[in-house]
């Protein structure tokens, strides 16, 4: 059944957004560092498709011209959303610069808001294509819809091998996740600047999985929101209720947050993403021992 039915109605209520109107279709990002938005119902995704799939569009803040491409078949294991520049593939993770324009960040969309396939940067495949997510054998979803766009920051690594001096706790092996508050839905592929808000320590099966909360800077939104304290408490409650609950389906306990369940601003945000950038420098330099990761070396 749908996550939401397992949750207490005070939560429920907290996490129930009104579905997007009209037929569904999403429009170009006009975001400068926007990709490529696909239609959530991901019509494009079909093998049969995948001649139409691959458009480019201009990066501002850096002289390249990126495009995704698809490989596979949605809702199958042999899924690719890969990317290139020139014809030449490369890697959303190491070769997407981390910064923006006027202090943002570039996210990498993974899942746009409102779908439910576990989708994620294979950090372990050549040049890191977007893949869904294998868990014993089986393709992972959500057991209910995410209510916003999901993804991750590029040249960015939580470190599994270094403690967090208060939380006792490793990184998770992975780019810091994104959390976009905005208006409208991203398509999975879509590279776009965000304004950083607010971070929370999310604790998942001991591993520390911090959830930077962020808007698009091209977002009505981004006008009212430069700090977390900015952003309705509402919002706030219902994504840390949705990362609380999400794995209870699957007979998983209840994730927790370091820091007394707070956010921390937009201040030490920007500290944690500097200091998940500092880590992933010394793991693409060979500092730190990249194991299974694939960092293009």
């Amino acid at each position: 059944g749908c996550l939401t039915s397992s949750l207490p109605a005070a939560i429920t209520s907290l996490l129930s957004p009104p579905a997007p109107a009209g037929n569904n279709k999403m429009k170009l990002s006009v975001a400068p560092l926007a990709l490529v938005a696909f239609s959530p119902a991901v019509a494009a995704w079909s093998s049969a498709a995948a001649p139409f799939s691959t458009r480019s569009h201009a990066f501002a803040t850096v002289l390249h011209s990126y495009a995704t491409e698809v490989a596979g078949e949605e809702a199958t294991e042999s899924f690719r959303l890969g990317f290139k520049t020139d014809d030449t593939p490369v890697s959303p993770w190491h070769d997407i610069p981390l910064e923006g324009s006027d202090g943002s960040y570039n996210m990498v969309v993974e899942i746009p808001k409102m779908t439910k396939a576990k989708m994620e940067v294979a950090t372990k495949e050549e040049n890191n294509p977007i893949a869904q997510d294998i868990k014993k054998g089986n393709l992972r979803d959500y057991h209910g819809p995410i209510f916003w766009n999901y993804g991750c920051l590029p040249q960015t690594w939580e470190d599994p091998n270094e403690e967090h001096p208060e939380l006792k706790v490793f990184g998770d092996d992975d780019p810091i996740d994104v959390v976009e508050i905005g208006s409208k839905a991203l398509g999975m592929g879509t590279v776009t600047e965000v304004k950083a808000l607010g971070v929370l320590a999310m604790i998942d099966d001991g591993e520390l999985d911090w959830k930077v909360i962020a808007v698009a800077t091209d977002d009505p939104l981004a006008e009212e929101y430069n700090d977390i304290d900015d952003v309705p408490d509402a919002i706030l409650s219902g994504v840390r209720e949705w990362f609380r609950w999400y794995k209870t389906p699957d007979d998983k306990p209840l994730n927790g947050f370091g820091f007394e369940e707070k956010y921390l601003n937009a201040a030490e945000a920007k500290k944690v993403i500097e200091e998940t950038h500092e880590s992933w420098k010394k793991l693409r330099s060979g500092d730190t021992d990249a194991g299974k990761l694939w960092i293009g070396k």
